[in-house]
């Protein structure tokens, strides 16, 4: 098939056009994949701050070891009055810096007496 005169170089024009798109496309993926990953650590990071507090330790230490160090900058760990711990963490963006959202977990383990 032999393409007629003017629509040499149609097929590059359209890819060019579109690679914004796609990559727009990949950005977002990229960033729903990244606050999946902060939603589930968050909820790990929980279990093992309100498991120091219960055995008496350090709960922002043992949340903190087990984040990846991406995840550390924007970490707050608070107690609530029935021995419950609340972890947050901030989602990095995946363009720009900053943080695109703020979430959370929350656990509570019986405190455990020698």
């Amino acid at each position: 098939m032999r393409c007629r005169r003017g629509e040499t170089g149609q097929a590059t024009v359209e890819l060019v056009a579109l690679l914004p798109l796609v990559l727009l496309l990949l950005a977002a993926l990229w960033q729903l994949a990244l606050a999946g990953q902060a939603i589930s650590l968050a909820g790990s990071a929980a279990r093992a701050a309100a498991r120091a507090r219960a055995l008496g330790g350090d709960p922002a230490r043992a949340a903190r070891a087990v984040l990846p160090r991406t995840l550390e900058h924007g970490l707050r760990v608070e107690h609530a009055s029935d021995g419950a711990v609340r972890v947050a963490l901030a989602v990095p963006a995946v363009i720009g810096g900053g943080r695109v959202a703020t979430v959370g977990a929350r656990a509570r383990f019986e405190p455990q007496l020698p």
